[in-house]
């Protein structure tokens, strides 16, 4: 472990180094990276300051400090949101929106600067390797905490969850034929409905309904299309069945849709065996269940 911490570290002072992150006036635009990051965040649309936050991961007050300084500079104007006064919209003004572009011709050329002294094989090798990094770094950032379903995020989840069901099941899918729509199901405390980030915003979810002297069953596992390889799914499954061995359940079940070949990819290559259908899901082609190892805490 020793030796790859190192080796992070290193990788970090070398990134720093070709990106400018070092220099008070990045890419020469006479701001430092910090603020200059927060004017192609907050883009030509303009951005709430509760959201910009998130993106970025930053503190509020140290947040705050940027917008000051961008207002003062004339390149950002902060006011009030007509709908919601309580929420505070960043708009770049029109100094800001050509500091961004500047912003944008430059990040351009920095980013062949790495490239340009490559040969091809070369430059495909460090593209490839950035993606793969940038994924692994990402997947690191995504939080997975209990919510109720019906907490705005919870909401979010099962709407978006409903309506990949309808897209891809080959006839089509009706929450109220569905155990999967039924409303009395995921309630904490009994059931566990947990919800996963990624820079406050949810992309995925999954649940656990818990019941006396059998398997607990599996329901509404979902993970948004536009964060599917990074282990999500992986993470909530992992993370449902120890919630199962903290109530004492022996095994866990489910059932699924054959046009959820990720689905059922990923239980199958966790252990889950597949068994005669346990309940009348009109939906269900396979029925799936895996016995979980036994722990002593509760």
């Amino acid at each position: 472990m020793d030796d790859a911490v190192a080796r992070v570290r290193s990788f970090n002072r070398l990134v720093a180094e070709r990106v400018g992150a070092l220099e008070d006036r990045y890419l020469s635009l006479e701001r430092p990276l910090g603020e200059a990051r927060v004017l192609w965040e907050i883009g030509r649309a303009g951005c709430d300051v509760r959201t910009l936050r998130s993106r970025l991961s930053l503190d509020s007050g140290y947040l705050s400090r940027l917008l000051r300084s961008l207002e003062a500079a004339g390149l950002v104007a902060v006011e009030r949101s007509e709908a919601d006064g309580r929420i505070r919209i960043a708009r770049l003004t029109e100094g800001g929106a050509v500091k961004r572009g500047e912003l944008d011709l430059r990040s351009n050329e920095l980013a062949r600067s790495f490239l340009d002294p490559l040969s091809v094989s070369k430059r495909e090798r460090l593209v490839a390797a950035m993606a793969e990094v940038e994924q692994l770094l990402t997947a690191g950032l995504v939080e997975i905490a209990e919510a109720h379903p019906e907490s705005p995020d919870g909401r979010y989840c099962l709407e978006a969850y409903f309506a990949e069901l309808r897209r891809r099941f080959e006839a089509g899918f009706e929450v109220g034929r569905s155990h999967a729509g039924a409303d009395d199901d995921l309630r904490p405390p009994h059931d566990v409905f947990l919800v996963a980030r990624l820079r406050g915003e949810p992309v995925g979810c999954g649940g656990l309904k818990l019941t006396l002297r059998k398997p607990a069953e599996l329901r509404r596992m979902w993970v948004s299309d536009d964060v599917r390889g990074l282990g999500i799914g992986r993470r909530l499954l992992t993370e449902l069945e120890a919630g199962a061995r903290r109530a004492g359940v022996g095994a866990v079940r489910l059932e699924t849709n054959r046009s959820l070949t990720e689905a059922i990819g990923l239980y199958r290559a966790s252990g889950y065996r597949e068994i005669p259908a346990f309940n009348d899901e009109v939906y269900a082609h396979h029925w799936f269940e895996k016995e979980l190892p036994q722990t002593s805490e509760r």
